[in-house]
């Protein structure tokens, strides 16, 4: 027995696209042996060809997926290597169980040829990618040295934090450098111990791509940090749809994109008790979706398109492919990005991606342009040059209208033939009579009245199809059994076209200008004038020059210049007249969670100082522009509570509108969070864990250890060092010595006097610098004890008696503290408190008779000084970074506003722009409803009828909705015509018959 089938095949008189750049009509295609022998008009056909008549085809090069989902076994953690069962880059792709027949069938359909197969859908090294060619049992292209990586993390295990995450990441590599580092070090050296075999870390050794599963906008500059910081290959992002408001981070990174084309419904706008809820950004991403690979390209950014993650590909994909055509993606570029793009990605483009003779005889072969012909099917997909029909060539559409030809009847002399390509129904009259279709053959039985004869019973019709030449040719009998023959013939031009709800005929936005997305999302720098000179304002300098009233203050190239009164302006120089208001120094909270994404407590483990809050800052929490516009401009980002020794802190000054590295202060000192109490022994847990310690004796237990741990690992370097054996670097014991050196500050989550005491004696034994006991509420107690080590305290001003551990706090907590001589603040732990720490300082006047100005040290100068950037800020003086609030009145006031915040001489906050930014979200909401609402109400009508629409709570008898909007000048246009709502205060006016009157 032989395979008898051909070896060598002739597709003829197709339009053929040999590459994105090149197309050519009327051409033929040459495949032997299941490789492109010949493409072009001029192609010879060999004798042993079977001839394949393609006229009216358009053929491509087979489609690769560049990401394609195609299963996977499930992860046992007996068969990993790693400790951590999240870490599994040993996985080969290519050693999954083949797909089955209906997933690469699927995949067929939507014209894909090839599937770059991402190993893993969990985990975080999910493994090496490899590339099959689409058969129904798939074949083996190439085992990709591509590695993916995602920021996963496991409930209740380590990481179940984003920090966590990124920590996890970062120890991995470097293990896996000492462990190749050790292999080599362990030939040249016999005696020593050979590492233990770990096939998750060998698998690192070789160079290696990434493909990046990203979840949000911030991931692009997680990802990028890593691979520059361990010089990582070529980097790729698999997107989630937001690239577009990172267009620039993405171009300097040089990554390539795999743009996802899962785009948002249209949002519920119709439903006023919904609408309400819907957020600026959601209806921004909502409009920029679709134009979200255009914007990429127009960049020069590289991309290729994936169906990964939409929900209904075969529904979707196409459309959504032409969405983004109409929203100004070229023909060209999408073709690309399905063929040559994915082909370099994958190291392919010498055997797949063109119809190149050489290259392996992968086809995509539609009845019409793919890319903008909205009713174009992909009939046939190509693999090693064996064909494999999709259904849509067993299905073929028979929509529009056909001139008919009768013989020995006498019948209609057009048909209009609807309904959908699956099921087309025969427009008679009002009625729809149902068409079957079997491949090739139409089935028909319409009432005997279509054809004006007499008897009882429906007409039998059967045809065959001829799709070459758009006729069906058949018989039938009428119900008196006389016979007749007919023929139909589409007439050009009236190809049904699908009536699918469109993205693209939308207005094309612009390109995307504002970070971050939503409401106060800002567009243009801040103001930076070079020369800033404010004129007459009581100024609270927080230093030695006390309070100066009326007075200047001169601003040159972001630093305080001069203080004083009377002062000229230099030339240049911006004035502002400050007579009637008070300048303080920014606000600075010690104590904050704002702007951390994904969980700001690595709670899994005891000690977890590895993991940076650094790592996963968050520039679009828009709780920084409301912290802003009560003049906070530093804030101490803090990981939580729930561990002794928790993750590493960051210092951010609060420049809205920047990303997250713009927010980090440089040169601030590095510290991490301690805990003590009831959350780090997790009281009231029961037997929910088991983590030590469980009690309060075992909390300094862990720390001192830990530390005794870091001092050996210190030795064991140094050693190390001296002989030239690789060291293991390890990120916990590495953040431990730099508290031995006193290089990283301790911030310490503590209430109750006796625990306070028992870790100073910890801090005494191993000298470690306290820069600040937060909370602190039994400090009043100890305060000679926190003195004695130097340490400040960071306390709340009058929070008392909401757990148990708190019931012995006092108001005077803080200016008892301030009074033993310790730099005390007040924080706010909280996102809301942060935007009014002015009123805060003021309590310490009412309890424990402060002065006005030294309370309101207590948010500016000492908590700079707990911070170790009082060199910077914290005060207002000749030299220091010109962060300063400018507020209506007294700033320890009730009636106190910020109206301006300034940090670094930038303008961050003021008033006015503050009034444009809330007028122009409000603008922009109403337009995007507006533009959502047409679509909505066509949804609608196409789903339900009229009582349906009804349920739905609009009223389709009167001008009056049931429920209220919103925005006034929305008003429901009732129409049959339109139905829909219109923004009355667009120009727009409805005729009184037309519509509503309005």
């Amino acid at each position: 027995l032989r395979d008898g089938s051909h070896r060598t095949h002739a597709l003829t008189g197709a339009t053929i696209w040999i590459s994105p750049k090149e197309r050519v009509e009327t051409a033929t295609i040459v495949i032997r042996d299941g490789m492109i022998l010949a493409a072009g008009q001029n192609a010879a056909v060999p004798a042993d060809a079977r001839l394949w008549d393609m006229t009216g085809r358009t053929i491509y090069a087979g489609f690769i997926d560049a990401a394609a989902d195609l299963g996977e076994p499930g992860s046992t953690r007996d068969s990993q290597s790693h400790w951590n069962s999240l870490v599994r880059p040993e996985r080969r792709a290519s050693e999954f169980p083949l797909p089955d027949r209906a997933l690469t069938k699927a995949h067929r359909a939507l014209g894909f040829a090839t599937a770059h197969v991402v190993a893993g859908n969990q985990g975080v090294f999910r493994g090496r990618t490899c590339l099959l060619n689409l058969h129904d049992l798939p074949s083996l292209v190439a085992c990709g040295p591509i590695q993916t990586l995602a920021l996963d993390t496991l409930s209740g295990s380590y990481p179940a934090s984003l920090m966590g995450t990124m920590a996890l990441i970062r120890q991995t590599f470097l293990d896996a450098d000492w462990y190749h580092r050790m292999i080599s070090y362990q030939i040249t050296h016999p005696g020593e111990e050979r590492p233990e075999a770990n096939k998750a870390l060998a698998a690192l050794a070789d160079p290696f791509g990434i493909v990046a599963i990203t979840r949000d906008e911030l991931d692009y500059g997680r990802f990028d940090a890593l691979a520059r910081e361990f010089r990582l290959g070529d980097l790729t992002l698999l997107g989630n749809g937001l690239e577009y408001r990172q267009r620039a981070r993405i171009l300097a990174m040089k990554a390539r994109v795999i743009v996802p084309l899962d785009f948002p419904d249209t949002p519920r706008v119709e439903d006023p008790s919904r609408v309400i809820d819907l957020s600026l950004e959601s209806l921004e991403h909502w409009e920029f979706a679709p134009s979200n690979a255009t914007a990429l390209v127009a960049e020069g950014i590289p991309i290729c398109l994936t169906p990964r993650g939409i929900a209904k590909p075969e529904e979707t994909f196409w459309k959504n492919v032409r969405t983004a055509v109409g929203r100004g993606l070229s023909p060209e570029a999408a073709l690309a990005a399905l063929t040559t793009e994915p082909a370099a990605f994958v190291g392919a483009s010498a055997q797949i991606g063109t119809l190149t003779p050489g290259h392996i005889a992968n086809l995509t072969i539609a009845d019409d342009e793919l890319f903008t012909a909205q009713n174009a099917r992909i009939l046939s997909v190509w693999i090693d040059g064996k064909p494999y029909d999709t259904e849509a060539a067993e299905a073929p559409d028979i929509r529009g209208k056909w001139s008919l030809v009768w013989r020995g009847i006498q019948g209609p002399d057009a048909w209009e033939i609807a309904g959908s390509i699956k099921a087309p129904t025969l427009k008679v009259g009002e009625s729809a009579i149902p068409l079957k279709l079997e491949k090739a053959k139409v089935f028909l039985f319409p009432s005997p009245s279509i054809f004006g004869a007499e008897g009882e019973g429906a007409a039998r019709l059967v045809g065959h199809l001829d799709p070459e030449k758009h006729s069906i040719e058949g018989a039938g009998e009428l119900p008196g059994g006389n016979p007749f023959s007919w023929k139909a013939t589409i007439i050009p031009g009236t190809i049904k076209d699908d009536e699918d709800d469109k993205d693209s005929d939308l207005p094309v936005p612009p390109p995307f200008s504002k970070y971050p997305a939503g409401a106060f999302g800002i567009a243009t720098s801040p103001f930076a004038p070079e020369i800033l000179l404010l004129k007459n304002a009581t100024i609270w300098t927080s230093g030695p020059q006390g309070t100066l009233e009326p007075s200047d203050l001169l601003v040159r190239g972001g630093k305080i210049e001069t203080i004083g009164r009377d002062l000229s302006p230099p030339e240049g120089a911006v004035v502002v007249d400050a007579t009637g208001k008070h300048v303080t120094p920014g606000l600075i909270d010690c104590h904050s969670h704002s702007a951390i994404s994904r969980g700001f407590n690595e709670g899994t483990h005891a000690v977890t100082v590895e993991v940076r809050v650094g790592d996963v800052v968050d520039p679009t929490d828009i709780a920084l522009y409301r912290e802003l516009a009560g003049g906070l401009t530093t804030a101490n980002l803090l990981h939580g509570s729930a561990n002794p020794m928790g993750g590493q802190n960051q210092v951010i000054k609060l420049r809205w509108g920047g990303d997250a590295e713009a927010l980090k202060f440089e040169g601030a000192k590095p510290g991490v969070k301690f805990a003590l109490g009831e959350n780090v022994k997790r009281s009231n847990w029961g037997d929910r864990t088991n983590r030590y310690p469980r009690s309060r004796m075992g909390v300094p237990q862990i720390m001192g250890d830990t530390f005794m741990a870091a001092r050996r690992y210190e030795s064991d370097r140094a050693k190390a060092a001296a002989t030239g054996r690789p060291h293991r670097r390890d990120l916990l014991l590495d953040s431990a010595v730099e508290m031995l050196r006193r290089e990283r500050l301790i911030h310490i989550h503590s209430y109750r006097q006796d625990e306070i005491l028992a870790f100073i004696a910890v801090a005494r034994e191993f000298n470690l610098e306290v820069g600040t006991f937060q909370h602190i509420l039994e400090g009043y107690k100890v305060a000679d004890a926190i003195a004695g080590i130097g340490a400040g305290a960071s306390s709340f001003s009058d929070w008392w008696a909401y757990k148990v551990e708190v019931y012995d706090a006092i108001p005077h907590n803080g200016a008892m503290l301030h009074d033993a001589g310790i730099v005390t603040s007040f924080n706010s732990d909280s996102n809301e408190l942060a935007t009014r720490l002015n009123t805060e300082a003021a309590k310490a006047v009412k309890y424990g008779g402060l002065s006005e100005v030294e309370a309101l040290k207590f948010v500016t100068l000492n908590p700079a000084r707990q911070l170790r950037i009082d060199a910077r800020v914290g005060s207002l003086e000749p030299g220091k970074d010109a962060d300063f609030v400018v507020w209506n009145t007294h700033p320890l006031s009730g009636f106190a506003r910020a109206e301006q915040t300034w940090i670094d001489g930038k303008r961050y906050f003021d008033l006015d722009t503050d009034q444009q930014l809330q007028n122009s979200a409000l603008a922009e909401r109403e337009r995007l409803i507006a533009l959502a609402l047409p679509k909505r109400m066509k949804a609608l009508a196409k789903k339900k009828k009229l009582e349906e629409v009804k349920s739905e709570g609009l009223n389709t008898t009167t001008a009056t909705p049931k429920r209220l909007l919103p925005f006034d000048s929305l008003v429901e246009c009732l129409s049959a015509r339109r139905g829909l709502y219109h923004n009355g205060s667009n120009g727009h006016t409805c005729s009184t018959t037309d519509c509503c009157g309005r």
